[in-house]
């Protein structure tokens, strides 16, 4: 092999991204299980709290003290599912919208300076294999 391995390369990359969202999370009052939260809660619509912890992979019980704080500042709200009163629906409220809209353009702002070296076609190549590596089913 020519190269090191795709674990190396991508917990090199991982690391790097995460070190540069972590001040942006932290400027909206986020920690990045918050913003992993609020993610999944503009992509989907109302999940119990059970759907939203196997969404995200969090586990449920820390997932609890997530919705909490998010909940507390106003960013989401949780009520109980009619189906099942043991449940709870979470869902984004507008406040949690805007931040996370704030979130998602200063981390879009960042990737772009992070890819920034490399050729337009590169990046959208890469761009491309990466969402498709992580939306496929294994």
């Amino acid at each position: 092999m020519d190269r090191p391995e795709l674990g190396f390369l991508l917990s090199r990359l991982m690391r790097e991204v995460m070190a540069r969202e972590k001040p942006i999370l932290e400027a909206a009052g986020l920690e990045m299980w918050d913003y992993a939260v609020l993610t999944a809660l503009a992509d989907s619509a109302a999940p119990t709290q059970a759907q939203l912890a196997a969404t995200t992979g969090r586990d449920k019980t820390r997932l609890i003290g997530n919705l909490d704080r998010l909940e507390a500042e106003g960013m989401v709200a949780r009520r109980p599912d009619p189906a099942d009163r043991r449940n709870r629906i979470v869902s984004l409220t507008p406040a949690g919208s805007r931040v996370l809209r704030r979130c998602r353009e200063a981390i879009e702002a960042m990737e772009t300076e992070l890819l920034a070296d490399l050729d337009p076609a590169d990046r959208a190549g890469f761009e491309r294999a990466l969402t498709s590596l992580a939306e496929t089913d294994r």
